[in-house]
């Protein structure tokens, strides 16, 4: 609504870089409302699938971007650009939403993860279902770090670059921690198909 009645003198926010969003947001709603347009549908799903449900999903989002406009006349970038900026302070009311609740952590994740561990078999229809249950009960088990790698990676689609800037570490750390995750999840899920396959065994005998 706020686009019907722009002035001729009014920039067209949907050409500008997100840097130059910021530094017009500090003064003009509007601007801000083109950032929020921009990120608002990440963030929301960032928090949800930390959250798994609907409403303190909604209730995040709404924090985080009250929060990033209330702080954006203080914000300059310094080599953290302004999403990056927007996931850490997700990042941080999550991990006060997880403490004042002390919820276990749900991370369900996209079919491109599973698709990538399942069975070759002729079967493999009946058996993605018991596959991405073992995949999901196996990123719970993961370190907080390593699961919001994935989520980023896979949800959020972000490059290896772009998430190093929201966990604080370079791009070859995070491709060296994804790398580690993979096979720490692939070695978990073969472990546990060794145990069911041995149980199955001694329940048979």
């Amino acid at each position: 609504m706020r686009f019907l009645n722009r002035t001729p003198n009014e920039p067209n926010y949907k050409d500008l870089s997100d840097s130059e969003l910021v530094e017009l947001a500090k003064e003009d709603k509007d601007a801000f409302g083109e950032l929020y347009d921009r990120y608002v549908g990440k963030i929301y799903n960032y928090l949800f699938y930390r959250t798994g449900n609907q409403h303190d999903a909604e209730d995040l989002t709404s924090r985080v971007f009250f929060r990033a406009m209330s702080h954006i006349e203080t914000y300059t970038e310094r080599g953290v650009p302004f999403q990056a900026w927007l996931y850490r302070i997700a990042h941080n009311l999550m991990a006060n939403w997880h403490r004042d609740r002390g919820r276990r952590k749900v991370v369900p994740l996209d079919e491109f993860i599973a698709s990538g561990l399942r069975s070759e078999s002729p079967d493999k229809h009946r058996e993605d279902q018991e596959e991405r249950e073992s995949l999901l009960r196996a990123i719970r088990r993961l370190p907080e770090e390593r699961q919001q790698l994935l989520l980023l990676k896979f949800v959020d689609n972000l490059s290896n670059a772009e998430i190093g800037l929201i966990m604080d570490r370079t791009e070859g750390a995070i491709k060296s921690l994804y790398h580690r995750t993979l096979i720490a999840l692939r070695d978990d899920i073969l472990m546990q198909q060794t145990l069911r396959n041995e149980g199955d065994h001694l329940n048979k005998g």
